[in-house]
C-alpha cells in the first residue's frame, strides 16, 4: 500500500511538472505574438504619422498656393481696372482729336489762302520798300513761294516761316546796319559801304570816300550828298559797326509824301 501511493504521488508530481512546461510554452508563443502584433501596430502608427506629415506639407503647400493666388488675382483686378480707365480715356482723347481734325482742315482751307496773300504782299511791299539786301529778302519771298508748292512741308511750318520773314523786315525798321555792296555810278559798278538807319535813311560811300549819296524815296532814285554829309556817314558806319560809341550823327531825311 505505501508502494502504491508513492507511485501515484510522483505520476501526480511529473503530470504538474508537464503542465507547468506546457504552461510557459503556451505563455512564451503567445507573449512573442503580442510583441509582433505591437511592432505591427508601431509601423503601422509611424506609416500613419508620416502620411500625415505628408499630407500636412501638402496642405500647407496648396494654402500657400492659394494665398498666392488670391493676391495675384487682386492685383489683375487692379491692373485691369487701371487698365479700363486708360481705355476709357484714350477713347476720349481718340474722339477729341477726330474732332479736333475735322476743325483743322476747315481751317487748313481757309489758312492756306491767307498765307498766298500775305506771301504777295511781303513781295510786293520788298519791291517798294528801300532797296537795301534786296537780293536777300527777293530770295526769301522766293523761298516761300516755293514751300507753299511742297508737301513734304506742314501748314504750320509754312505759316511758321511767313511770320519769320515779317518779323525780320519789323527788326529792319529798328536797327542800323552797315554792309558791302556793288553800286552802279554814273554808268559803273563800284564796291561801297551801304549804311541803314532803319527805313528812314539808306546811304552809300565809296570805299576811297570820295563819293558819298543815298536813297531817295520820293524819287526811288540814289542821288548824291555833298562833302558835308561824308564825316557824318562815316560815322554812321563806323557805329553800325560798333567800331566806336553810338552818338548823334547829321543824316539827310526825305521829306514827308502827299497822300495819296
Amino acid at each position: 500500500m505505501p508502494k502504491l501511493l508513492a507511485r501515484i504521488v510522483s505520476l501526480a508530481a511529473g503530470l504538474l511538472a508537464f503542465g507547468a512546461v506546457g504552461a510557459h510554452a503556451a505563455t512564451t508563443e503567445s507573449l512573442n505574438s503580442a510583441m509582433q502584433l505591437q511592432a505591427q501596430i508601431n509601423n503601422a502608427a509611424a506609416q500613419s504619422q508620416q502620411r500625415v506629415n505628408e499630407l500636412s506639407d501638402q496642405t500647407q503647400s496648396m494654402l500657400e498656393e492659394y494665398q498666392l493666388t488670391v493676391t495675384q488675382t487682386e492685383r489683375l483686378q487692379v491692373y485691369n481696372d487701371q487698365l479700363e480707365r486708360l481705355i476709357r480715356d484714350q477713347e476720349q482723347s481718340k474722339a477729341s482729336i477726330t474732332k479736333q481734325l475735322g476743325g483743322i482742315e476747315i481751317v487748313e482751307k481757309e489758312i492756306v489762302p491767307l498765307m498766298l496773300r500775305m506771301i504777295d504782299s511781303l513781295a510786293q511791299f520788298v519791291k517798294l520798300d528801300v532797296p537795301f539786301l534786296i537780293d536777300e529778302r527777293t530770295a526769301r519771298v522766293e523761298t516761300l513761294k516755293s514751300i507753299m508748292d511742297r508737301s513734304d512741308v506742314t501748314v504750320s511750318e509754312k505759316y511758321r516761316q511767313i511770320m519769320d520773314a515779317y518779323s525780320k523786315e519789323v527788326d529792319y525798321g529798328r536797327t542800323i546796319e552797315a554792309y558791302r555792296g556793288v553800286l552802279t555810278l554814273e554808268g559803273q559798278e563800284r564796291q561801297v559801304d551801304f549804311l541803314r538807319v532803319g527805313r528812314i535813311l539808306l546811304a552809300y560811300q565809296t570805299l576811297d570816300g570820295s563819293a558819298t549819296g543815298f536813297w531817295n524815296k520820293n524819287t526811288r532814285q540814289w542821288e548824291p550828298l555833298d562833302d558835308s554829309y561824308r564825316g557824318a556817314i562815316s560815322d554812321g558806319l563806323r557805329v553800325a559797326r560798333k567800331q566806336t560809341a553810338p552818338d548823334l550823327i547829321n543824316i539827310p531825311v526825305s521829306g514827308p509824301e502827299t497822300a495819296q
